[in-house]
């Protein structure tokens, strides 16, 4: 069966779940009609099934290369991406004054999701853009927004993120990369930088390097850290690619997947920059790109998932097994996936509720919104490419020894989809960000998105009094640990418990956004969803809670000594 985007799962979510009215009335994105979000799915989800599928095995089977310091990119790449720009959907989110849609974050999420499950490989490069858009777009100075964004947004210039260093991982305050004043309002750029994806390509005109660096005399640390941006070519006066700069890929990173898409090693000699954003003001401006990020690799896993349960669900329709018909048929396939196609949908409604939380404190400056959006987004990067992972791997399972098989192409979601747990903050990073960072409001926000929640439930009591019944204890037992977790001084002991939380914490997010749709599809297919997820995988909270409050002592316990004895 070929890749079909899921546009009518976003158009549902869009339309009927979230409440786009409430965004649709304010004036940033008054013009985000109905009729325009349907419009915008139709014509993206074509793209993905029309030009970017195609693309998905010859990017796993015809790497990208490195010759004579030339990135040669996969078969059809080059086409697939001007596809992609042609469309707008580079800059969706990005400000019209710059050539962007200025629609919401949810229909981007909407789209980039759509976009991975078609070709992972080949969705990052636009991804890699768009969070360099955000950046210079909040923190750069007038003249560099002027050249870069339009070029950027239409995809003639691409855009990268330049954080990890050898020594350095998930470190950031570490880094070693230096920058010296050239006494012409430019710097020069030296070091190195190692997983950089796209970080060169033969199809975009520029290669434009957002690159954290330390000027002399900084204070050590992530406080001393600035950011610099670094095009592959120096502009010309008239704005259009000139002398190249004193940068190259090293080498190209041999990875478990993602094959199309070229992770480089980069290194700087000397590199004319500019400053972006003020001196020593490099982590704002990167987490703006991160936080842009975080959400498009949650939706990144979305889109994986839903590539791999297309793939085995076509499979298990055909394939037939045991005297009894297709496997479909089989009570532990029908169970698989069923799991796959639930927690899709709880992955997939996570991510869009960060998003619409987003846009809601865009477009209004609630702070109330965007505590909502900072609390979901390590909730949508870990759950989401969690999802996306175990799908993958139960895809495999489906098509059991065929699964093992590359030429089936069930294996590539799994290998593509791996990494998403490790870049943009690993998930493990993700949890702590949550029991820690976003709990420092004592767990306002958790509890005000708990309320909303409850209030629903009462809302499907008379409907379905058993699934509103399970659901509610589900979030009495939720709240009543995050209040464990808050009352914890030691950070330690919330750190322990802290990916179990997380994860409780979306099965619980789950059971409230299946009752939702099951009160919406009465009777229908999403009905039956929901009873199969609260039934069989929402209790799966209360381990997990358990787990989450056990604090740190047994864990400490077992010594370094123990772990080699």
């Amino acid at each position: 069966m070929p890749y079909q985007a899921a546009t009518d799962e976003y158009a549902f979510l869009i339309e009927q779940v979230l409440d786009m009215e409430a965004l649709r009335a304010t004036d940033r994105f008054a013009e985000a009609t109905e009729d325009v979000t349907r419009a915008i799915l139709s014509e993206a989800g074509r793209m993905c099934d029309e030009v970017l599928a195609p693309l998905q095995r010859p990017g796993d089977l015809h790497p990208a290369r490195l010759e004579n310091g030339v990135v040669r990119t996969s078969p059809g790449f080059a086409e697939g991406f001007r596809a992609i720009a042609e469309g707008g959907w580079i800059g969706i989110t990005a400000d019209p004054e710059h050539g962007g849609m200025g629609l919401p974050m949810m229909l981007n999420t909407a789209v980039n999701e759509m976009m991975s499950g078609a070709c992972l490989s080949l969705q990052l490069a636009p991804l890699m853009s768009q969070g360099q858009i955000e950046a210079l777009e909040h923190h750069a100075s007038d003249e560099i927004k002027a050249l870069y964004l339009p070029k950027l947004i239409s995809g003639e210039w691409t855009g990268t993120m330049n954080l990890t260093e050898p020594q350095a991982g998930s470190d950031v305050g570490a880094l070693s990369t230096k920058a010296e004043e050239n006494g012409d309002g430019t710097y020069a750029i030296s070091g190195q930088k190692i997983y950089i994806s796209w970080g060169d390509n033969d199809f975009a005109e520029n290669v434009c390097h957002l690159v954290l660096a330390r000027l002399p005399g900084a204070p050590a640390g992530t406080k001393g850290i600035s950011l610099f941006l670094v095009p592959k070519f120096l502009p010309d006066a008239d704005g259009n690619p000139g002398k190249r700069n004193g940068l190259k890929v090293v080498s190209l990173e041999h990875k478990l997947g993602l094959h199309g898409s070229p992770t480089a090693v980069m290194e700087y000699d000397g590199a004319t920059g500019w400053l972006v954003g003020p001196e020593q003001g490099g982590m704002a401006a990167m987490f703006t790109m991160m936080n842009n990020a975080r959400l498009g690799v949650g939706g990144q896993g979305v889109g994986a998932a839903e590539g791999a349960y297309q793939h085995a669900l076509a499979y298990a329709q055909e394939r037939r097994q045991g005297g009894k018909g297709t496997i479909i048929e089989h009570a532990d396939v029908r169970r698989m996936l069923a799991t796959m196609k639930a927690d899709i949908y709880v992955a997939r409604a996570i991510a869009m509720s960060c998003a619409h939380a987003i846009d809601m404190g865009n477009a209004t400056g609630d702070a109330a919104w965007k505590a909502r959006a900072a609390l979901l987004t390590p909730i949508a990067k870990a759950f989401g490419t969690d999802v996306g992972i175990e799908v993958a791997q139960t895809g495999v399972q489906v098509h059991g020894g065929m699964g093992f098989v590359e030429e089936t192409g069930a294996a590539q979601f799994a290998r593509d989809v791996r990494v998403t747990a490790i870049y943009e903050g690993t998930n493990g990073i993700q949890a702590m960000d949550l029991v820690g960072r976003k709990m420092m409001d004592g767990g306002d926000a958790a509890g005000a998105l708990l309320d909303e929640m409850e209030a629903d439930i009462e809302q499907a009591r008379d409907s379905f009094p058993n699934m509103a019944d399970a659901v509610w204890q589900a979030c009495e037992s939720l709240r009543e640990a995050t209040d464990w977790l808050v009352a914890q001084d030691n950070m330690q002991a919330r750190f322990a418990g802290a990916v179990p939380y997380l994860r409780a914490f979306a099965r619980v997010l789950g059971g409230h956004l299946h009752l939702k749709a099951a009160m919406i599809d009465k009777g229908g297919p999403r009905e039956r969803l929901a009873r199969f997820y609260i039934q069989r995988l929402l209790p799966e909270y209360a381990g997990l809670l358990s787990h989450a409050q056990a604090g740190e002592a047994d864990l400490f316990a077992v010594t370094a000594e123990d772990l080699v004895a």
